[in-house]
């Protein structure tokens, strides 16, 4: 009778496992790796900062290693639990401190403020004006003046917000009960 030890290669040097081992060992490492994510809270597949690729990128190294078998199956999946955890416990702290947030978020950057470009952030942010256009354009927007705030989002993302159109409406009755001149006041 085959052992789970023999079925998946565990305690085998990488170049001594075989194909279905391998492949028996990608489905194992995918299906913990998933359920750990799932267990971290929606936090680590929302949106994502700098702060949650770090942990994608480590995640995928060392469950790579387990499945290529260059390390230990349990413990890089223990590993990985631990950096679930990790995050976890650093997404509690930033949210109890801001100072801790902004330093592994980042903050949002303004770059259009009232229809005005922010020519010297724009500069530090490495987005040229003709990059920042085409996210406006993306976002359906053709004239800077419709912009009351673009910022660079910690994510890398850019957020608009639009000016608040502001109008004053005037009906004008011309015929009494029948006909009413609407006239739209921008202001």
């Amino acid at each position: 009778m085959i052992g789970l030890d023999d079925l998946l290669g565990i305690g085998r040097d990488g170049a001594d496992i075989s194909v279905l081992q391998m492949g028996l060992r990608a489905v194992v490492i995918y299906s913990v790796t998933v359920v750990i994510i799932r267990l971290g809270r929606k936090r680590f597949r929302g949106r994502a900062t700098a702060f949650d690729i770090v942990l994608g990128i480590m995640i995928g190294s060392v469950a790579s290693r387990a499945i290529t078998g260059d390390a230990p199956m349990v413990p890089a999946m223990f590993a990985t639990g631990v950096l679930v955890g990790l995050h976890y416990l650093l997404s509690v702290l930033t949210i109890r401190w801001e100072a801790l947030g902004a330093a592994l978020k980042g903050q949002p950057v303004p770059l259009v403020r009232d229809g005005v470009m922010d020519v010297e952030n724009l500069r530090k942010t490495h987005i040229s004006e003709d990059d920042l256009r085409e996210e406006l354009r993306c976002k359906g927007i053709r004239d800077l003046r419709e912009v009351g705030l673009a910022s660079l989002e910690g994510s890398g993302s850019i957020s608009v917000l639009r000016k608040s159109n502001k109008t004053k409406v005037v009906e004008i009755p011309i015929t009494e009960g029948i006909q009413v001149v609407r006239v739209e006041i921008a202001q």
